[in-house]
């Protein structure tokens, strides 16, 4: 598995080499998407760096983004909101699944040793060759979801 601060250490040096240039915002979004177990959006990450005093604009958190997914650096993520979200890509070894909260939008990342060797039987079963796969569980998260009495 490759950690935060490891992945993020390869990819500046990634996006370095590949483009020539580096920056203080690249840095900064960068660091910060490494720091998350998740996926976030773009403006989340906007979001978080301005919460944190940074000057870094909404500009440069997408180009860093796109930048990073031109190097195959992050996995973009498609909950089916309509909003682009994007992950380190750390390998198999952190691969997971998410839930979505349709409320409020909240989104979790959740593994399952069950599922994967369901998926797998079920791929072998069909004769399709898969490559990867999504699985989002869409609800309500604790704090959305009404009481049960």
């Amino acid at each position: 598995m490759v950690h935060a601060e490891t992945w993020a250490e390869l990819a500046l040096e990634r996006l370095r080499r590949e483009s020539g240039r580096s920056g203080t915002a690249r840095r900064e979004v960068v660091e910060l998407l490494g720091r998350h177990d998740c996926c976030v959006s773009a403006l989340e990450l906007h979001d978080a760096l301005r919460a944190r005093g940074s000057r870094v604009g909404i500009a440069s958190v997408y180009r860093t983004l796109e930048g990073l997914d031109r190097s195959g650096l992050v996995e973009r993520v498609d909950l089916g909101d309509g909003i682009a979200r994007f992950e380190p890509a750390r390998g198999d070894e952190h691969h997971h699944h998410h839930f979505l909260c349709d409320d409020c939008g909240k989104v979790e990342p959740f593994a399952d040793p069950a599922l994967e060797a369901a998926l797998e039987r079920l791929a072998g079963g069909s004769g399709f060759a898969v490559d990867a796969h999504d699985v989002v569980l869409r609800g309500a998260c604790g704090d959305c979801r009404a009481p049960v009495t």
